[in-house]
């Protein structure tokens, strides 16, 4: 061979090597599969069946495996068509849930309400954390992106506009119910949370109260709804404001004699010993045990499911002060709740949640005496002397809490300089001379057992005379999930 087919066989064998050697896709670096890249798991066009259920569930009722096609980049693209297991629709004679049995009624996580019978979440498997606080006897825990009470719509809690266009001199209970947002009823044959019965009694339980001292309204005076469009008042007189009717305004001051009485509450009075509680360094109320001019108010209510506790706002205002603060002559407030609930922080074992404990643990039923002692409970007022009345027993003081006297606005207790009324009246304390004053909204709180049946009694009486009225508002319920503390604390 000679020197020129050598060189071109050379050459011919260089060109060989070089279209023999590393491919660009493999060269170390540069990018290809065997430095990290995807790698291909199918044949490109492939398909193959496929299911991301629960094992077993294939084939079984409605649920069926779907398919899956390999693409150009070798990889399985999404299962399409499958059908997967759902939440069993009762009486449908199907098997949405895929595990062999059609319309299975069960009750898996013990709640009382089964899969057929208003329990949507049965178990965590279905979504929620909790299964036994989610059925249909629930209420609607607000903000926690749940559907509580298995009503389809997550966070919609009850609305709380039930109250409007009530009329003020209703004389159907569950109105007043609605007033303070108590908007679900329910029956001894269902299963859900709600009112199951209200009337107005006295406090012994019988009897009725005159109608006058009881009325739905937008407003007292100054002082205004806190949920929904109204709110309940009370009173030992007439349950209005100044210039309200139906019915109509009558002074505080002096009171009206409505000339009812009746025995305070049995189980309320035996827990205090046969005593009334009253303020520390107060005198004991006269008159025994006979509530005079009274007024209750009786819910009965089946507690939802997830529900640990319930409060409401209160508000109350008497013409007892100044004069008459701190004297044997105490209207008495009680919010009384019987419950099952046994656990801690424990209900008041007297039952009444309208009681104020200080940090010194000192007692104070809701009432005028939270002027006493300067609780920082009783804020609607004048500052000045108080208990000025000392020729008929009351214990002169001088309070330094008050922090507005605008709550008494328009409310018939904004009165200055009042007329006595009888002998050793004073009417007023010197420059505390307003006819009247308040607490401002307190929020009244208990603790409750989910899915028991409570019973609530809201009342108000003089003691000793009928003299110098008192009122009480009420307003806006609400559930909670959490335990509170219970009682009365300042809003």
């Amino acid at each position: 061979m000679g020197t020129s087919s050598r060189q071109t066989a050379v050459f011919a064998f260089a060109l060989a090597l070089v279209a023999c050697g590393p491919s660009v896709k493999n060269n170390p670096g540069d990018g290809g599969g065997d430095d990290g890249g995807v790698q291909p798991v199918c044949n490109p066009g492939a398909v193959q069946s496929c299911y991301t259920g629960a094992a077993g569930t294939a084939g079984v009722g409605p649920c069926l495996a779907g398919n899956q096609t390999c693409g150009g980049d070798g990889q399985w693209k999404p299962c399409l068509d499958e059908v997967l297991p759902k939440p069993e629709v009762c009486g449908n004679g199907i098997d949405e849930n895929c595990n062999g049995t059609p319309d299975e009624d069960v009750d898996a996580d013990a709640d009382g309400f089964t899969t057929c019978g208003g329990d949507c979440c049965d178990s965590t498997a279905e979504g929620c954390a909790t299964p036994a606080l989610v059925n249909a006897g629930s209420f609607e825990a607000p903000g926690n992106m749940v559907d509580d009470d298995c009503d389809g719509t997550v966070d919609n809690a009850v609305a709380a506009n039930c109250d409007m266009g009530l009329a003020s001199n209703s004389g159907n209970a569950i109105d007043y119910a609605k007033a303070i947002e108590l908007c679900q009823t329910a029956t001894a044959s269902d299963k859900k949370w709600g009112v199951l019965s209200a009337r107005f009694t006295l406090p012994s339980g019988t009897g009725n109260p005159n109608a006058n001292q009881r009325a739905i309204r937008p407003a007292f005076g100054g002082t205004q709804v806190q949920g929904g469009a109204s709110f309940v008042v009370l009173s030992t007189g007439n349950a209005a404001a100044a210039g309200q009717a139906n019915p109509a305004y009558a002074a505080f001051q002096g009171g009206q004699a409505i000339g009812t009485t009746s025995s305070m509450p049995t189980d309320w009075v035996a827990a205090n010993n046969n005593n009334l509680p009253n303020a520390p360094g107060c005198p004991d109320p006269n008159g025994g045990l006979t509530a005079r001019d009274p007024v209750m108010l009786e819910l009965v209510v089946r507690v939802p499911t997830n529900a640990k506790s319930f409060k409401l706002s209160t508000n109350f205002f008497s013409s007892e002060y100044p004069e008459w603060t701190c004297s044997p002559f105490n209207d008495f407030f009680v919010v009384l709740l019987t419950s099952g609930w046994n656990g801690q922080p424990a209900n008041p074992t007297d039952k009444n949640l309208a009681t104020y404990t200080s940090s010194a643990m000192q007692k104070y039923p809701v009432g005028v005496n939270l002027a006493y002692g300067n609780t920082g409970l009783f804020t609607q007022c004048q500052n000045g002397p108080t208990g000025c009345a000392t020729n008929s027993g009351a214990i002169a003081g001088n309070i330094t809490t008050c922090t507005s006297t605008t709550g008494l606005a328009g409310t018939g207790m904004d009165v200055v300089n009042p007329a006595p009324q009888f002998a050793n009246d004073p009417g007023y304390c010197g420059a505390n001379n307003h006819s009247g004053g308040g607490t401002g909204w307190l929020v009244t709180q208990g603790n409750v057992v989910g899915g028991e049946t409570i019973t609530l009694r809201i009342a108000l009486w003089d003691t000793s005379d009928g003299f110098y009225d008192s009122v009480s508002i009420i307003d806006k319920f609400e559930w909670s999930v959490e335990v509170s503390q219970p009682g009365t604390v300042i809003f």
